[in-house]
Parts: C-alpha cells; sequence; structure tokens
C-alpha cells in the first residue's frame, strides 16, 4: 500500500474510498475522496483494501505545489511581498484531529496558488504562524516594522495573508501605525485550500492585483459574492466580517466597497477617493497603549460592571442606538473621565452615526466628558484609541478626526 493507490477504507462502520495521499502522522492515513475532501483515518483501527495501484501521481502532483517555486526576476514586473501570518489561506488539515492548522509559511503559499506566478516579482516573509484569535499587539508591532522594512527595502506592494477572524482589526492597526506610498492588501481565505470551494486561490490572485494599483492605502480584499467572479476591495478601517463560513463574508460599513477586483480581466477599479501611490512618504509610528477594552452595552449592565476597567486609560462603548448606556453608569464614567481615562462612544448599530446631543442620557454622557465617536466601528475605535493614547498629543481631539478614513464626512443610505 504506496501513495497514490486507490482504496477502501473501512473504520467503525463507516467505509470510504479514495486515493491514498502522504502523510506526516505515523498514527493516520490521509485519503483523498472523490468529491475533493481529505479525511483521516486512525491506522490501528482501519480495515484498508487496495483497488488498485499507483492510479495517481503523487510526485508529480505535488510539484506544482511541494516544492519550492523558482521565479525568475522579471524587470518589467512590481516587487509585490507577501507576509504571512497565518489563518486559513496559510493553512493545511491536522490528520490527528481533522482541524485546521496554520503552518504554512509565505512559500508555501507560492507553491500552492501557481496562478501568482508571472504577475509579479515576489519576495516572501513570516511574521507569525497562529490562527487570527490569537493575534496580539507586539505582533501587530511586529507586522508593521515588517511591512516597513519591506517597503523601504523597494517593495511596490504588500499582501498579508491573515487569518479572516480578526482580519479587521489587524487591518485598522496598521492603517493608523503606518503611513503609506504603496498599497498594502489584506486577505484570506474562509474555507482551506483542501476543499473544493475553497476561495485561496482567487483571494490571493485578486490582493496581489490590488498590491499593484495606485491606491496607496490599507485594504482588504476578499470575495464580493459567492461566484468566482469578483473581489471587492475594503477600506482598512472600514471593513467588518459579516458572516461565519461564506465567501463573501465582509462588508463595508456605511458605504459600498472602495472599489473591486475582476478576477478574468485582472482589473482594478475604484468607485471613489483614494489616497495615491507616492502620495505619503513612508513612516511608522507602531507605539500603542494596550490597557484599552471595548465595552457592549445591554440591558441590565450595572456600575459593577465597570469596576475591572477602572485603571485603564481608554475605553470604547458600544452603546445603543445614538451612543446611549443606562443612565445609572454615567457617574461612573464621568468618574473614570475626571481620573484621566479617554471613554469614547460608538453605536451597536450597522449604520448611522453616533450623536449624543438629541436624547437626555446622550447630552448627560457629553456632560460627563465621553467622547462621540461618529460613526467609526467599534472595533476601529478601540484599535484607534489605543493608537491615540500613545502617539497623539490630544487623544481626544484625535478621536473626533478622521485619520485613516475610519470616519465618513456624512452617513447616508445607499443601494
Amino acid at each position: 500500500m504506496n501513495a497514490g493507490d486507490r482504496v477502501r477504507v473501512a473504520r467503525d462502520g463507516t467505509t470510504y474510498e479514495g486515493v491514498l495521499m502522504p502523510s506526516t502522522s505515523a498514527t493516520h492515513l490521509v485519503v483523498k475522496l472523490d468529491g475533493g475532501y481529505n479525511v483521516g483515518i486512525e491506522r490501528e483501527s482501519a480495515d484498508v483494501d487496495v483497488l488498485e495501484s499507483d492510479v495517481y501521481d503523487v510526485e508529480s502532483a505535488q510539484g506544482e505545489t511541494g516544492e519550492t517555486s523558482e521565479i525568475e526576476f522579471d524587470e518589467e514586473l512590481p516587487t509585490i511581498s507577501l507576509i504571512s501570518t497565518g489563518g486559513t489561506i496559510a493553512s493545511t488539515v491536522d490528520y490527528r484531529t481533522g482541524a485546521v492548522t496554520a503552518q504554512f509559511d509565505a512559500e508555501d503559499v507560492l507553491r500552492a496558488v501557481p496562478d501568482l506566478a508571472g504577475r509579479a516579482n515576489y519576495r516572501g516573509r513570516v511574521v507569525a504562524n497562529i490562527l487570527s484569535e490569537n493575534m496580539e499587539v507586539p505582533i501587530w508591532q511586529d507586522l508593521a516594522h515588517a511591512v516597513h522594512e519591506e517597503i523601504e527595502n523597494g517593495a511596490d506592494g504588500v499582501v498579508v495573508m491573515h487569518g479572516t477572524d480578526t482580519m479587521q482589526y489587524t487591518a485598522s492597526a496598521m492603517a493608523f501605525m503606518l503611513d503609506l506610498p504603496v498599497p498594502v492588501v489584506f486577505t484570506g481565505s474562509q474555507r482551506s485550500a483542501d476543499r473544493p470551494s475553497s476561495d485561496n486561490v482567487m483571494n490571493a490572485v485578486c490582493a496581489v492585483e490590488a498590491a499593484k494599483s495606485d491606491c496607496a492605502e490599507v485594504l482588504v480584499c476578499m470575495h464580493a459574492s459567492e461566484s468566482d467572479d469578483v473581489c471587492a476591495l475594503h477600506r482598512g478601517t472600514r471593513v467588518r466580517k459579516g458572516h461565519t463560513s461564506r465567501r463573501d463574508a465582509f462588508e463595508t460599513v456605511g458605504a459600498k466597497p472602495l472599489g473591486e477586483v475582476d478576477y478574468d480581466t485582472e482589473t482594478v477599479t475604484f468607485r471613489r477617493e483614494y489616497t495615491s501611490r507616492g502620495e505619503h512618504e513612508l513612516d511608522i509610528a507602531p507605539d500603542l497603549e494596550e490597557d484599552v477594552d471595548l465595552l457592549k452595552f445591554a440591558p441590565g449592565m450595572h456600575e459593577g460592571m465597570l469596576d475591572v476597567l477602572s485603571d485603564n486609560a481608554g475605553l470604547v462603548i458600544e452603546g445603543t442606538g445614538l451612543g446611549h448606556v443606562h443612565t445609572d453608569l454615567i457617574p461612573t464614567l464621568e468618574s473614570y473621565v475626571d481620573d484621566g481615562m479617554t471613554v469614547v462612544m460608538t453605536s451597536q448599530c450597522l449604520e448611522g452615526r453616533v450623536c449624543d446631543r438629541v436624547y437626555d442620557t446622550g447630552r448627560d454622557l457629553l456632560d460627563a466628558g465621553v467622547v462621540e465617536g461618529e460613526d467609526i466601528l467599534p472595533g476601529t475605535a478601540m484599535v484607534k484609541l489605543m493608537w491615540v493614547l500613545a502617539n497623539a498629543d490630544d487623544p481626544r481631539e484625535a478621536m473626533r478626526r478622521n485619520l485613516a478614513g475610519e470616519i465618513q464626512e456624512r452617513s447616508v443610505p445607499w443601494e
């Protein structure tokens, strides 16, 4: 029994049929089913029959994705840096547990997506190898330094491979920490590469095309629909993940996406104004105040819930509607402001902006010194507050000012 054989495997009353694949585990078999999915089966409890030998040339197939590609430098092409932080786009299956595990480096991404060849000259760099729920502030800072160094060393654009679950936070952090002369494009994958419906190839290809564009901002590039036709380009400070598993999970809040990439024609189109390539000089301000929290208000929340936050440097609140909390919480918030904490109010609503001048509660919050967060997204507000507390002379004024496209001039309905 060898890799490439067609096998039938019986285990615990269930039968699997497919091609035996190479396995990194001595305790598990890996079988590629006819539908394209891989399954890991414990060897001890498996009854295996070889149906046909050498039906699949594993070594040849792995030649496309299992060897390091030698990409010749082409002076006619731009140089794009691929920076890996982990996530599903840079993941494979752990056949011991059946779970998806981040373990590819940036060079593996090039091997796994041969369609990237010929589009640019590439440099690969690994900053982290984690699933994005494990992202931390020091890794944001490492990533900012890595992006800065890659651009300083001549990269014409940067693509960051990142897990989708916290991508919006990291994209916001890069937007505040970096002044950019070239595009920095985040992309990821909702579905791992072993699944027939994986979105990793299209997202990676479109991200590279976006990184070659004229828009020198932090962008998030993900599927615009469930079809493999167009990727949307979202401004990094205005994007959120709105679905757990759909390929078109990401949306720009309060507007249509900033632009799009047509997968077939490789055309990049923008629909609104943006910062152009070369408009800003490269700069970095990586300091962040970590002692900042994001608190979602809910009915019944009492003053004791705030006690644990009393020593914070900053607090962002997701309030109701126009930006409200229970009136009983206002004296506590006022005392925190008096002690030097910066408290910012955002809204739980997906559209619209905070306005604390309409109702008594809002006016009381303003009198208590709470800062209106305009229409900034709560997660983005948290990241921004971390940055302004470490870098701005007047954090309250900076939170009211648009720094990286996080605050829109107007909140209007759109179709």
